[in-house]
């Protein structure tokens, strides 16, 4: 029998996908008899934030996502549809109707057992284990898969935004290292000082998320060390703060001007093919629009696709490309599975989307997706050992490899992109 611990959304994927596969499931949830700070409704994938599931169009990376989920026969995909609200191009569901939905087929299935318990060690035996406990695993459990992971437990998560490398305008910004140490490791956005001015001035004023009592950062299970400090209360200690910080402009010569910069922001490479940069020291806790607002004020990144926000808020993930292969199973430990966000897979659908290769693979069909697709990129992603201060990754298209053919267009490359994917799924599986 296979044993999922948790009944989220990544939960009843695997449950849902290993029990269609023959596998006879227990799904054990600790729901009504234990809440987490965030959930509330007794029933199973619950929707905790946003009730939408991004968009529909099949050339966008949420889109695409979701075909592919489709193709592979996903419980939650087909729900969010017949339980679909309007919302323009993207997927929104009646989170009720929803969660009542997948609460319904999971129990109905003939070979899912539903227990409700609080799983406080992870089950000593042979049989596969799924562990899709969420973001907000604690308490003994959280311990006990810090044993097994070698305390690899990550309690917060503080994130810095990513933009796509092929938005960033290199007629502004340019590609050095401080004092040419290492190569042209870095893109470097300078700023004069009037520009300066003016985004410290936007920066300290913009808004930021309310936080959950449980994710304040004057509690003792989550402090944030001085490090991780979000750019914005780093500004807010003064006029320069952040430029003798995270904006320092010292070993720096500005290729346009000749000199020095009053100010700089640093980009570093997020994939080894170098599609994505992430923003240096601008972990923050800022709402996403302000984010988008403010941020694009640093010279050369006025037109950037953010294809994620930083975030900066109570989290547990297991630092994963150290501990999965991309079958979401424990290197270690082969019979034990993670999937959902507690692998570092972020967001609604792709927490799911990881649900069902661990159900799948834990039911002992052998599937790893090529990295031309979104699941397969995102599996490999939480699984390349080389990836460096591992954060989520949702789906975004930049995590996907060019085509072999350049495309100028964006929305025909994306095409291209998702045809690739697509075509493989359909043709192969």
């Amino acid at each position: 029998m296979i044993i999922v611990i948790g009944a989220g959304l990544a939960g009843c994927e695997a449950a849902w996908a290993a029990a269609e596969r023959g596998r006879d499931v227990l799904l054990i949830e600790q729901k009504p008899l234990h809440y987490s700070p965030a959930h509330k409704s007794e029933g199973f994938a619950e929707l905790v934030c946003s009730n939408s599931f991004k968009a529909k169009r099949p050339n966008s990376a949420a889109g695409l996502l979701k075909e592919e989920m489709r193709a592979l026969g996903s419980l939650t995909v087909e729900c969010a549809y017949l339980t679909e609200v309007p919302a323009g191009g993207a997927l929104a569901v009646d989170r009720e109707r929803f969660s009542a939905l997948v609460t319904e087929r999971i129990r109905s299935h003939p070979r899912i057992e539903v227990k409700y318990a609080e799983v406080t060690e992870i089950p000593d035996n042979d049989d596969p284990v799924i562990i899709a406990t969420g973001p907000l695993t604690e308490g003994a459990l959280a311990e006990d898969i810090s044993r097994i992971t070698g305390g690899y437990l990550h309690f917060h998560d503080a994130a810095s935004p990513i933009v796509t490398a092929e938005s960033i305008d290199m007629s502004k910004a340019f590609f050095a290292s401080r004092y040419d140490k290492g190569g042209d490791d870095y893109i470097n956005c300078p700023f004069n000082k009037e520009e300066y001015e003016r985004f410290h001035d936007a920066l300290i004023h913009a808004e930021s998320v309310e936080l959950h009592e449980f994710e304040r950062s004057d509690r003792d299970d989550f402090k944030v060390y001085e490090g991780c400090i979000p750019v914005e209360v780093l500004a807010k200690r003064g006029a320069d703060a952040v430029r003798y910080g995270t904006m320092k402009p010292v070993g720096l010569t500005d290729p346009n001007t000749g000199h020095r910069p009053w100010a700089a922001v640093q980009l570093r490479k997020e994939n080894v093919q170098g599609t994505l940069y992430n923003l240096v020291g601008f972990q923050t806790n800022l709402k996403f629009g302000e984010q988008k607002r403010v941020f694009s004020m640093i010279p050369g990144l006025e037109n950037a696709e953010f294809v994620r926000y930083g975030v900066m808020h109570r989290n547990s993930f297991i630092n994963s490309p150290q501990l999965l292969y991309p079958d979401f199973s424990l290197r270690q430990y082969r019979h034990i599975f993670f999937a959902g966000q507690i692998t570092g897979v972020e967001g609604y659908m792709e927490s799911a989307a990881s649900g069902i290769i661990a159900g799948i693979n834990a039911a002992g069909t052998s599937l790893v997706l090529p990295e031309y697709t979104m699941i397969g990129a995102l599996s490999h992603y939480i699984s390349d050992p080389d990836v460096k201060d591992f954060q989520p990754m949702g789906a975004n298209m930049g995590i996907l490899p060019p085509l072999d053919t350049n495309i100028r267009d964006k929305q025909q490359r994306y095409q291209a992109m998702a045809d690739r994917s697509l075509d493989h799924i359909r043709n192969t599986l």
